[in-house]
C-alpha cells in the first residue's frame, strides 16, 4: 500500500510518541515494573543516580531488555501503529493525537 506523505509523517510521529510512552514516560511505570528493578547509586560527585536491572530469565528478561531499548520498542511500536492503521482504520484519530503529540514532544526539545 502506497502512503502519502502525510501518512506517513503521521505514522512516524506517532511511533514516536508510543515509543516514549513506553520505555521512558512516568505514566506507564506499572507497564515496566514488573521488568525493570530501579537502582540508586551514589556517583563520585555525590549525586544520586537511577540505573534499571532487567528482571527475571526467559521471556520475562526478554520483554524487560525490549522495554529498556527505545531502538528495540520503536520496531515493534512502529509494527503497532502501522498494522492498526492498515486493518483497524477507526484508530487513525488515536495515531493523529499521538503524532501531534510527538511533534510537539520534538518541537520542545528543539527550543528548550
Amino acid at each position: 500500500m502506497g502512503l502519502t506523505w502525510m501518512e506517513l509523517l503521521i505514522l512516524v510521529l506517532a511511533s514516536f510518541r508510543v515509543t516514549r510512552l513506553l520505555v521512558y514516560d512516568t505514566i506507564t511505570d506499572w507497564v515496566r515494573r514488573p521488568f525493570h528493578k530501579e537502582v540508586e547509586q551514589v556517583n563520585e560527585d555525590g549525586e544520586t543516580e537511577v540505573f534499571i536491572e532487567v528482571k527475571g530469565k526467559g521471556l520475562q528478561r526478554f520483554i524487560g531488555e525490549l522495554l529498556s531499548c527505545h531502538w528495540c520498542t520503536g520496531v515493534w511500536a512502529s509494527a503497532l501503529v502501522y498494522g492498526t492503521f492498515l486493518f483497524f482504520p477507526i484508530l487513525i484519530p488515536l495515531w493523529i493525537i499521538f503524532a501531534i503529540s510527538g511533534g510537539t514532544a520534538l518541537l520542545f526539545k528543539l527550543f528548550d
